[in-house]
């Protein structure tokens, strides 16, 4: 015996209730993951959606019906904004809202008192493109985030296809058109609805935690105020690297820096300005190695750059450049940068292992800051470069 639309519904409702309490309590308050967040918030548009639309057929379907349009993107739009938030990309609100906006509108105007399907073109469209861009983010996330994205990702492409299909059907028949009520229709899209919810949040309380799995990995590894590695992930990522690069016969240049006279602009200009020229060094430094070369704060205002391939008079150049990039990203919140002295090494020229390149990088540094700072200097042969 087929279920009326209506009984289907209250299923489907009281599915939504009891995944969104147990994924609530049971993942977003364990984790607080933005993607649990993003995907309670979605779970809860869905229920009170799907209960507006029992108000069909009843004098609350002018405003009932039109709401329920506007909820459901709204979820879906959710559903977009939770897996952005996994490759760490914000949304913004106005883009959110923009959807159940228009929705709200072509529904208002087309008839809500009468017409169960008002606003249903531009309902399903949303639907359709929203779950659409949801299944692109997740496929634009590394194959190797998670066990389950690519599956999630899929089942979201069904689901989007699902859509454009009612789209297609309800244009080409509309919605009293055979093929589009017994394929397309409420009944078997809220009974397609139900399945989906309670397979994908399954999957989402995975993504949740690889989400803050992810996020804690990142701050065990990246300093707090710069952005740049931390020194201990940047010893590990600069062994590793001095491994492979020894068994490929390559050679590295480091170089350490030091912002020059920076205790004199905490006491001058106070500590705020102090990380101002922490952060603009930081980004100096960002901007002008390769994405293959590894940039750590090494501690207070001391930074450590491992450069793959590149020679001493390169790096020397290198140095240069960051310090003219660094003079000229001028900021209000400081009238000053601070100038840089720089301790270069080669691995090529120092025996052991990534201590001892360290220790001949920071003898040239203290070099450089008698000679008078604002200059590099050469570990192996003490020249120094302004």
């Amino acid at each position: 015996m087929m279920l009326d639309t209506a009984t289907l519904r209250v299923v489907l409702a009281l599915v939504t209730l009891t995944l969104l309490v147990l994924f609530y309590f049971i993942t977003y308050r364990r984790t607080r993951a933005a993607y649990s967040g993003w995907w309670c918030m979605a779970l809860l548009l869905f229920l009170v959606g799907t209960s507006a639309y029992l108000l069909n057929g009843t004098v609350h379907q002018v405003w009932a019906n039109p709401s329920g349009n506007v909820l459901l993107v709204a979820g879906a739009a959710s559903i977009w904004a939770g897996s952005r938030s996994l490759r760490d990309v914000s949304t913004s609100r106005w883009l959110l809202a923009a959807g159940p906006a228009i929705v709200a509108v072509f529904s208002a105007l087309d008839r809500p008192s009468t017409n169960i399907w008002a606003g249903g073109a531009i309902y399903l469209a949303f639907m359709c493109a929203l779950v659409g861009l949801a299944c692109r983010e997740l496929f634009l996330l590394d194959r190797d985030y998670s066990r389950v994205h690519r599956p999630l990702a899929l089942g979201a492409g069904i689901l989007a296809l699902f859509y454009l299909g009612r789209l297609v059907a309800f244009m080409a028949v509309g919605p009293s058109g055979q093929v589009f009520t017994s394929v397309f229709g409420s009944a078997p899209t809220t009974a397609f609805s139900t399945v989906t919810l309670v397979v994908a949040s399954f999957t989402m309380a995975e993504l949740s935690y690889e989400q803050l799995t992810q996020d804690l990995r990142a701050r065990a590894t990246v300093d707090g105020l710069t952005g740049l590695l931390n020194r201990a992930a940047f010893i590990d990522l600069a062994e590793d690297e001095l491994r492979r690069l020894r068994r490929s016969r390559t050679t590295a240049t480091l170089i350490l820096a030091d912002l020059d006279h920076f205790k004199a602009i905490n006491d001058q200009f106070g500590h705020s300005a102090g990380d101002t020229a922490l952060q603009a060094f930081a980004r100096a430094c960002a901007g002008t190695v390769r994405s293959t070369d590894l940039v750590g704060r090494y501690g207070g205002e001391e930074f450590i750059v491992l450069l793959p391939g590149v020679t001493p008079e390169r790096a020397q150049e290198i140095a240069g450049d960051i310090s003219r990039r660094l003079q000229r990203s001028g900021t209000e919140a400081i009238p000053r940068l601070p100038t840089v002295s720089y301790g270069i090494a080669s691995t090529d020229a120092v025996l052991g292992g990534l201590d001892a390149v360290v220790a001949s990088a920071d003898a040239a540094l203290y070099q450089a800051k008698t000679l008078g700072r604002d200059r590099a200097v050469l570990a192996s042969d003490g020249v120094a470069r302004k």
